[in-house]
């Protein structure tokens, strides 16, 4: 299979579990850790990923099915070999000895470059010189076909001409030459590898000095665009090692709650969490269950907004979620190592009376909403006095495994209709004798669920031009 139809057919499924999901390039490239352009080119056919984890975690993302996870990275193996051997073939370069059907003389005069050729290697105007080999000499022996007597008997000629020796003596001590400086260079390289192992830091700038034998960012392993995106991503390369600075820091959405227990000071790779998350509090698990409060009236108001934009309409709107709120958690590794999540808790900052503000809601009338309980899906009543997640029917309870090449998708609901609440989530972590605890929030600030019962409430309608008290449209 061709390189291009090989990286076509593996695009092709890519795009058709993409627009399946109905997310944007950005908020897709934004949870795999990798910039639009990337994912765009993957899609397109543009580019075939070095690895194959960013591609099993997009088609997760995407929900993809067992039997297309399998077909998947088929094509993938498919594409990625395909590059393989175009890359073999432009890395090649003809022998000299290729040039069937023409003399051995022919050859080596157009391999060879025209430095080599010295004036003391070339015969006189008048004749072959002095010191040319003899023609009885092994040196000078014919190589070429034999010459015949004019008669066509095919008897051999007593002896070649002066210019048959030329021809076949003069590749020779090309041959030879080239030979030659052939084996000083690989002697040259092999030479300075051996230097370079047996410097005190292995070669490289700082080598293992900080005990954990980091090897940077855009190192062997780490290509394209991938590199890039792997300079503000710990998740986003295997090779980055968690005790880096950025990693140390960890994603500015969820701050580390406390410093992992049991980290030895002083071991840079035991002290970084080994961890990250994302959270996405504004997904729906359907437009009919998702509304809104805004203290704003329905004149000033915008449309409804897609999921992809649910974010943005709430920040221009000062919005806040309106009787539930779902939470979308994507939980990963930052390494090969395994990392239990021992549990998530909701914590509570602060509980008033509900909002009296305008409810505005995501459905528009008369369109149906469908939507299934997700794996690893969670409920939590914050009206509880001590509000707790329990795992929806069906679902497994924590802990669970993660790490950089399996993360999980977390689903949480959380319900209200007595307060208006601040409240976060605090995630538990263990990775063999380490543990911690990361506080989940809103980029920085609590999550916020309103109740909104005896609110006044709107609804947009279809083909319509402006929000109306809900109920009041009239179906056909």
């Amino acid at each position: 299979m061709s390189e291009q139809t090989a990286s076509a057919d593996f695009a092709a499924l890519l795009r058709e579990l993409k627009d399946r999901s109905g997310l944007s390039y950005g908020v897709l490239a934004k949870r795999l850790h990798m910039s639009t352009s990337t994912l765009h080119r993957y899609c397109n056919g543009d580019a075939v990923p070095a690895d194959y984890a960013p591609v099993e975690r997009l088609a997760r993302l995407c929900k993809a099915r067992p039997g297309e996870l399998v077909e998947l990275h088929r094509r993938w193996v498919l594409a990625d070999a395909a590059r393989g051997r175009k890359g073999a073939a432009v890395a090649g370069t003809p022998s000299p000895e290729a040039g069937s059907g023409t003399r051995p003389g022919e050859v080596a005069s157009e391999a060879a470059p025209p430095a080599e050729a010295s004036p003391a290697d070339a015969p006189s105007a008048d004749g072959p010189r002095a010191d040319a080999p003899s023609v009885d000499s092994p040196s000078a022996a014919p190589v070429g076909p034999t010459h015949t007597s004019p008669s066509g008997a095919g008897a051999p000629s007593s002896a070649p001409t002066h210019a048959d020796a030329l021809d076949t003596a003069t590749p020779a001590r090309r041959r030879t030459r080239t030979a030659v400086l052939a084996g000083i260079a690989v002697a040259a390289v092999a030479a300075g590898v051996a230097l370079a192992v047996g410097l005190p830091g292995g070669g490289g700038s700082g080598g293992d000095r900080d005990g954990g034998g980091h090897r940077p960012v855009g190192a062997a392993g780490v290509t394209g665009e991938e590199s890039a995106s792997a300079s503000s991503s710990p998740s986003s390369s295997a090779g980055a090692s968690p005790s880096s600075p950025a990693e140390e820091k960890g994603p500015a959405r969820t701050p580390a709650g406390s410093a992992p227990a049991g980290a030895p000071n002083g071991e840079g790779r035991k002290s970084a969490v080994p961890v990250t998350v994302q959270a996405d509090p504004y997904a729906w698990e359907s437009p009919c269950s998702q509304r809104y409060l805004a203290d704003k009236p329905a004149s000033g108001m915008r449309p409804p907004p897609l999921e992809e934009g649910a974010a943005a309409w709430v920040a221009a709107h000062d919005a806040v979620s309106s009787g539930q709120q779902y939470l979308r958690l994507t939980v990963q590794g930052t390494g090969a190592e395994t990392v239990v999540v021992d549990g998530l808790t909701v914590r509570v900052a602060g509980k008033r009376a509900p909002l009296a503000w305008n409810d505005y809601a995501m459905a528009y009338p008369g369109v149906g909403c469908g939507g299934g309980v997700q794996t690893r899906a969670f409920a939590v009543s914050l009206d509880s006095a001590r509000p707790s997640l329990a795992p929806e029917p069906g679902n497994d309870d924590f802990p669970f495994k993660v790490s950089e090449s399996d993360p999980e998708v977390y689903y949480i609901t959380a319900s209200v209709s007595a307060y208006d609440v601040d409240w976060y989530l605090d995630l538990k972590w263990s990775s063999g004798d380490r543990s911690g605890t990361l506080t989940v929030d809103d980029e920085g600030r609590p999550f916020r669920t309103s109740g909104n019962k005896g609110r006044p409430a709107y609804e947009f309608p279809i083909g319509g031009d402006g929000w109306v008290p809900e109920g009041t449209t009239k179906l056909d």
